[in-house]
């Protein structure tokens, strides 16, 4: 679901996540005035490179849709797939936690409830929230993820770990509250939590005495005209639902997420993501103006001095304009949306498959960047990889585990697969399945005591804990 992941705000939530065809290009686009065509090709034309890229060794049946927009015009990029345009559907993961913050700005808005409003004021008795130094959790700690939970509860035992969600209730989740002590100050550090997006979801539920997925719809995608974002899907939507597969290509089940749905749970389209992204960028003229601006204000730094998170949104900032953006994944597919209203570009990036595809939005997004890095991977002499194996604590409930087998080094985070390792240096790593680095640290005897992930801007380290 995203920060923290090999996807997040991050990485992300990477996006949702438990720590989430070669073929002829295929050009779907809208009329566009004559005198902005040289613009517009340019663009398709860096989307389907940058998607050729992508998908160069992908499995077939994988493919990406790819949504441009600015003040005139709106375009649809496909490549791969079987038959994906702008109306395929797909798990959004993480993506869903912005939506979530929309509802918050929108009850905020309507006086129905205030930001600094602690979440226990909204819980039944039985779950009983944690605080610390006699400071509650409110819901903006939730919607920043500034709240001090962990990234997910220890608390799960999936019966179908392909789809891990599907079980957890809602009286886990408040028995995991209950017993949980905060670890630090509420409110001193980001931390993404899929927990915290997920009860944020549920608190405005309850407080409106509504499902989750009709909450969203009717303060959301009605007014906006968001006809394919729902969880539910109708038999119409499923089918032009996408196959989701996993990073080796694999095709998975689809996740269901009933109690932390605020956190992962909907599924959309191009168009509609479009739709929602034209609306932040006050492109078009609707009541939810307001609510919208509400939660692209800057309100704590997020793993960066130069990423910030706004009420769901993160907001990296550069020099020709912030780029405001959050990213999902879960098992079977990854997605992207974000928007420089400074530049007038938005951009959505949808994949049916658990692979990063945020550098395709990043770079959309933010053309004067160059094209990512090309690392080289060296061989180290015979058992250097000894020193690495071993488990790192990335967050409460998170690790990232390094395991050899004969000269290749393995990374596993926390409810996702292995992925090979190669090195740049004795201490500088990449992957090639997503676009991270790690760096590891020693002390002055060679021990390796931690490891920092490198990941869309964020710079997370992780003690070494045997």
């Amino acid at each position: 679901m995203n920060p923290i992941t090999y996807s997040t705000p991050a990485k992300q939530s990477r996006p949702l996540r438990w720590a989430a065809v070669i073929g002829m290009a295929l050009l779907w686009f809208y009329p566009c005035a004559a005198w902005c065509a040289s613009e517009a090709t340019d663009i398709e034309m860096k989307a389907k490179e940058l998607i050729a890229a992508q998908l160069r060794k992908a499995k077939p049946g994988i493919g990406i849709v790819v949504g441009v927009l600015d003040d005139k015009d709106t375009r649809i990029i496909t490549e791969g797939g079987s038959g994906f345009d702008g109306d395929t559907v797909f798990e959004i993961g993480s993506i869903s936690k912005v939506f979530t913050s929309t509802l918050l700005a929108d009850m905020v808005g309507h006086g129905e409830v205030k930001l600094d409003d602690p979440i226990s004021q909204y819980l039944p008795e039985s779950a009983k929230v944690p605080t610390r130094k006699g400071r509650a959790i409110t819901l903006v700690d939730l919607a920043t993820h500034t709240s001090g939970l962990p990234r997910m509860p220890d608390n799960a035992s999936p019966k179908d770990p392909s789809n891990p969600y599907a079980d957890y209730t809602v009286e886990q989740m408040y028995a995991f509250l209950s017993g949980y002590r905060l670890t630090r100050d509420i409110g001193e550090k980001y931390e993404y939590s899929n927990l915290g997006g997920g009860l944020l979801g549920h608190v405005l539920a309850l407080k409106a005495g509504t499902s989750y997925e009709a909450l969203v719809t009717s303060r959301i995608c009605r007014p906006l005209g968001m006809t394919d974002t729902r969880i539910t899907l109708t038999p119409e939507m499923t089918a032009r639902l996408a196959k989701g597969h996993d990073e080796a290509g694999k095709p998975v089940a689809n996740w269901d997420i009933p109690t932390l749905a605020g956190a992962g749970a909907l599924r959309s389209t191009a168009h509609d993501l479009l739709k929602f992204v034209s609306a932040n960028m006050g492109l078009v003229k609707t009541d939810l103006r307001t609510t919208l601006e509400l939660t692209q204000n800057p309100r704590h730094e997020a793993g960066s001095s130069l990423m910030q998170i706004g009420l769901g949104w993160h907001i990296m900032k550069k020099t020709a304009g912030d780029v405001i953006w959050h990213n999902g994944g879960t098992g079977g597919y990854h997605s992207f949306i974000g928007f420089d209203r400074k530049g007038l570009r938005g951009v959505v990036v949808l994949v049916n498959s658990d692979t990063d595809i945020d550098k395709i939005g990043l770079q959309l997004l933010d053309p004067n960047s160059g094209a990512p890095r090309q690392r080289v991977a060296i061989k180290l002499a015979p058992g250097a990889f000894d020193s690495y194996v071993g488990q790192y604590e990335l967050a409460p409930g998170v690790t990232l585990t390094m395991s050899r087998k004969g000269e290749r080094l393995f990374t596993r985070m926390t409810g996702q697969s292995s992925l090979e390792i190669f090195p740049e240096s004795e201490t500088e790593f990449f992957l090639k399945a997503v676009d991270a680095q790690l760096t590891f640290e020693k002390n002055p005897q060679g021990e390796v005591t931690s490891v920092v992930l490198h990941q869309n801007g964020f710079d997370q380290a992780a003690k070494k804990m045997k």
